[in-house]
């Protein structure tokens, strides 16, 4: 206790300026998480959250196949927990770390709470209740017992299991889809959380290879591909995605045959991804140029070829730099997937619109925007602590010596 008081007097209250200015920012912002409490717990209601719950996570998803996005939800869960715990199982760089430090033992605390409360303010019946609880406990578990044994573990096995995160994707696909068995549920049928998460993450994983390569055709020594990714860059940077969004849905029912085109959904998702990896590419360029001259070429005189020396020397250093921008890239994807609305897709703020239009939840707006806001902030927040966890475990200064 005395540490942290120490620690308040130091930062806040150093000198008389930060002591006037520490208070008036205190008052500002407690008045105000005052106002925003007292409005969320005696003015709001609710129940146009607690109605249309459902409509917000899936959209038009038929009820009699919703039992997919249950069991891909276990197997996102029981993903996650391992991942978390083998990440908590590896040797630190420093000094061995406790099995649940402090940030986990608070990120366990606040998932329990989250599932103990969030469900009966909701609304869901018991049986649904008991889902989520299921769920937070599958993650918990897993996180629990990756934890406990991962260090046992083979270091190939380990580093093997991130290959489980694209299988899970492609599985998850298949789920969301059906086909091969499964009863099919067209794209037209997707909406609120899941077809945001769902355009943003197919964006987000195909963006980055295609940036990568587009950065390293723009410092090509070959003049045509070279001109081609500064031509495409500029071209995809200069015109608005709103643009290319509308362009997506048009022109490719009349440039593919019929039968060819896709679905509006994945129209949409391609414009976001060739969208996204001409901001991308640039990010990688930057990272590219941080790199000595002298790195590529130290690699090709230890025998190295061109393409091996980019691989294990450039890419690696580069990737590292373009870390942080690469990320926040990936957060304004996220939150540009909020225009598919204006095209006619069910997205979150889609279905925010079909909700407030409702006549009986008119004027209603306040609870429906403060909760998307709560969604992406969630979203994105997950993002950036991965992008920092990331960049500390790629931090040269903390990998250790092998």
């Amino acid at each position: 206790m005395a540490i942290l008081l120490s620690r308040l007097r130091r930062e806040l209250f150093s000198s008389p300026a930060n002591t006037l200015i520490s208070l008036a920012l205190i008052a500002l912002i407690g008045s105000a998480a005052i106002g925003l409490l007292h409005w969320a717990l005696l003015k709001a209601r609710w129940a146009v959250i607690q109605a249309n719950s459902t409509l917000f996570a899936v959209g038009r998803y038929p009820l009699e196949q919703q039992w997919r996005l249950w069991l891909l939800s276990a197997l996102l869960a029981a993903a996650a927990g391992l991942s978390w715990g083998l990440v908590r199982a590896s040797p630190r760089p420093l000094r061995q770390g406790p099995l649940w430090p402090r940030n986990d033992r608070l990120s366990a605390a606040l998932l329990i709470l989250l599932a103990l409360w969030l469900p009966s303010a909701l609304g869901f019946t018991l049986p649904l209740q008991a889902r989520w609880w299921a769920l937070t406990g599958l993650l918990l578990l897993s996180r629990w017992w990756a934890g406990r044994c991962g260090s046992s573990f083979n270091p190939r096995v380990r580093k093997g299991f991130a290959l489980l995160w694209p299988c899970l994707y492609i599985l998850g696909l298949w789920l969301i889809g059906g086909g091969l068995g499964l009863a099919p549920v067209t794209p037209t049928d997707w909406g609120g959380l899941l077809l945001t998460v769902l355009t943003a993450s197919f964006a987000i994983v195909l963006c980055f290879p295609i940036g990568v390569l587009l950065a390293l055709g723009r410092r090509s020594e070959l003049p045509l591909l070279r001109w081609g990714s500064v031509l495409y860059i500029e071209f995809i940077r200069g015109a608005p995605l709103i643009t290319l969004l509308f362009l997506g849905q048009n022109i490719l029912g009349f440039l593919l045959p019929g039968g060819l085109a896709p679905d509006r959904v994945w129209r949409a998702a391609w414009v976001l991804t060739l969208f996204a990896a001409a901001y991308l590419a640039e990010a990688v360029r930057s990272g590219l140029a941080s790199v000595p001259q002298g790195q590529l070429e130290a690699a090709r005189s230890l025998g190295l070829s061109y393409a091996r020396a980019l691989q294990h020397v450039v890419l690696p250093q580069a990737l590292r730099v373009a870390l942080p921008t690469m990320v926040g890239q990936f957060i304004s994807l996220l939150q540009d997937t909020t225009l598919l609305s204006l095209i006619g897709l069910l997205d979150l703020l889609g279905v925010a619109r079909t909700v407030m239009a409702n006549p009986e939840f008119l004027g209603r707006n306040a609870e429906v925007y403060l909760t998307l806001a709560v969604l992406f902030w969630c979203c994105c927040a997950a993002l950036g602590l991965g992008s920092r966890a990331l960049e500390k475990r790629l931090d040269p200064l903390t990998i250790p010596s092998r």
